[in-house]
Formats: C-alpha cells, sequence, structure tokens
C-alpha cells in the first residue's frame, strides 16, 4: 500500500505516544464514562483523555458516547434532537454528574493532559459536527486531537484547520477476511480521502499488515479499546500507544 506522505512535522505528533489514554475518562464502578469525575481520575493520574462528541440540536457538540440517552442516562431519545442546555441539564446514571459540551470539558482539563476527541458522525452530520468541535478549539491551548470513524471528518480538518492533528479511526469486521482485495482497496481509499496524521486501530483486529506498514511510513497507531494483560502485550508489540480501560499493567 502507498501512504500519503505526512504534512506535519514528527515532533507535534509526540504527545499521542507519551502517555496512555482513558477510554472516555478513567471510569468505573460510581465513575460514569464521559464524565467531568472520569476526566478528573485520569488528570490525577497523568493519563490523556479520549471522549467522543455529538451534535446537538442546536449546533453545539455534547460529550456523549452513544446516540440515544437510554443506556447511560434516565433519560429517553436522541442526543442530536436535544439543545445543549436541556442535555447539560442530563445526569448520567448512578450519579448527579451531567452531560457537559465539549467546550466546558476542554475548560475543565485546561492543557493538563492531551485530548482525542472523536467525532461521532453518520452521513453529512459530519460537516456541522467539524464546524462545532473547530469553535470549540478556538483559544485552546492544550495538546488536542480529532478523530473519526468517518473519513470526511479528517479530510475536513485537513483542508480547512490544517494545524489540528487528526487521526482516523478503524476496525476490521472479520479477521479472516483482512487480505480481501477489495477491502485492502477500500482502506486504501479511505486513507487517501481521509488524510489522517495517525491511526487508531481496534486491537481486537492486531497484528495488522495495514497498520505495521503504516507505523514503517512513519504514521503512529494507537489501539481501543486495551482492557487485560493480554490485550496490552499484543499492543506493546503491535502500536504506539493504547487507550484503555480499567487498570494499566505495570510494564505499560
Amino acid at each position: 500500500m502507498y501512504w500519503p506522505k505526512l504534512d506535519v512535522d514528527a515532533s507535534a505528533l509526540d504527545f499521542l505516544t507519551r502517555q496512555p489514554f482513558a477510554h472516555r475518562g478513567l471510569h468505573g464502578p460510581k465513575v460514569p464514562e464521559n464524565s467531568l469525575a472520569a476526566f478528573d481520575r485520569a488528570i490525577e493520574q497523568g493519563y490523556g483523555i479520549e471522549l467522543d462528541v455529538r451534535m446537538t440540536q442546536d449546533g453545539d457538540v455534547i460529550v456523549f458516547h452513544d446516540s440515544t440517552l437510554d443506556r447511560m442516562t434516565n433519560a429517553r431519545g436522541e442526543v442530536m434532537r436535544m439543545s445543549a442546555a436541556q442535555l447539560s441539564a442530563i445526569c448520567l446514571k448512578g450519579s448527579k454528574e451531567t452531560l457537559q459540551t465539549l467546550h466546558d470539558v476542554l475548560r475543565r482539563v485546561a492543557g493538563r493532559v492531551p485530548v482525542l476527541i472523536e467525532v461521532k458522525a453518520s452521513g453529512n452530520t459530519y460537516l456541522p459536527a467539524c464546524f462545532a468541535v473547530r469553535r470549540a478549539l478556538e483559544g485552546y491551548r492544550g495538546k488536542v486531537a480529532v478523530m473519526s470513524f468517518h473519513p470526511a471528518v479528517p479530510a475536513w480538518y485537513a483542508e480547512n484547520a490544517p494545524k489540528i492533528v487528526r487521526g482516523l479511526v478503524l476496525t476490521e469486521s472479520e479477521q479472516g477476511s483482512r487480505f480481501d482485495i477489495r477491502r485492502r482497496l477500500r482502506r486504501q481509499l479511505l486513507v487517501w480521502k481521509a488524510k489522517p496524521h495517525f491511526l487508531a486501530f481496534d486491537v481486537r483486529r492486531l497484528p495488522s499488515p495495514f497498520t505495521a506498514g503504516a507505523r514503517e511510513r512513519g504514521y503512529k497507531v494507537l489501539t481501543w479499546t486495551v482492557r487485560g494483560d493480554e490485550a496490552h502485550a499484543l499492543a506493546r508489540r503491535c502500536a504506539d500507544q493504547v487507550i484503555f480501560e480499567g487498570d494499566l499493567p505495570a510494564r505499560a
């Protein structure tokens, strides 16, 4: 596979590999995912933060993983059909923590640790999400990267905000078909369209000739979601840093 030349100095990407990233913050019992408490715990232990954002009805972005509220709150409905103010009044299950806008989370983090922002989008919803995330990042001085499964997200940043570090999130649905010609061509087209600075790749699909080739050509590879000693050992061999949940092994 032919990889596009990176349009950024390698030193600008060092923050991606200096420390592990806590997946949706360092959450656990009584500390919900994507909450200020989870982010505070990650900061206290020196971990980077990975978080998810979704569009609100009024053009903001809320820090929340699911497209609907049901799993993580006692409310119901689609996130994108509610305003930021409405969502910010909703508590996460089992806590007094409320949903937060990206702007408010970044204000809380205040550059103390790096942040990976995964933009959740489908179809053409990526466009307003890209604008909203860029607005939230205006004036922010901390280390941050934007990434998405949607290749148009990093492509948009390459064109409109090239100084913001951008990544492409990837997985493979079937381990046995990873060498399929059509799959390889599709992935190559994704990379060329997305123009990423780094990849975030599913640990369940490692080792992968695709990510090995990326690393040989200077791309950083993060891997998600890493849980347990076996997965961490695999990540050490096949990736440059982990996006993890749970406890880290002593060597991680």
